[in-house]
């Protein structure tokens, strides 16, 4: 239910870049979510259609680039996504790290009319 509060200020964001700009109306909002963002994409749809009704944003798409969580090994350097059951690196064998890839959550772009 979080999802709630952030797609409110997805809305509030998108219509100050709108007016700042001199638009009239949003198009397009681009996203880039990361699947240990906290966020569920499908939940910031569904909030979005609901509550951007008689808003600059009504009717707009939005468009969530997902982007999955990467592991670093120490030993390579190489960065990878994890098989599941499994930390081992790909490249060498060692066990990754956790890096901060997949847990992105901002605005890529706003397109207006």
């Amino acid at each position: 239910m979080h999802e709630l509060p952030i797609t409110e200020q997805l809305i509030k964001l998108a219509e100050k870049h709108c007016r700042d700009n001199d638009g009239t109306k949003v198009i397009k909002i681009n996203l880039v979510c990361g699947d240990y963002s906290g966020f569920v994409p499908e939940s910031i749809h569904m909030y979005f259609d609901i509550i951007s009704e008689g808003t600059m944003c009504e009717g707009a798409e939005i468009d969530i680039r997902r982007v999955k969580p990467k592991l670093k090994c120490p030993s390579c350097g190489e960065l990878f996504e994890r098989e599941l059951f499994s930390f081992a690196c790909p490249k060498c064998g060692t066990d990754g790290e956790p890096t901060d890839i997949g847990k992105e959550f901002y605005i890529e772009s706003i397109e207006i009319e």
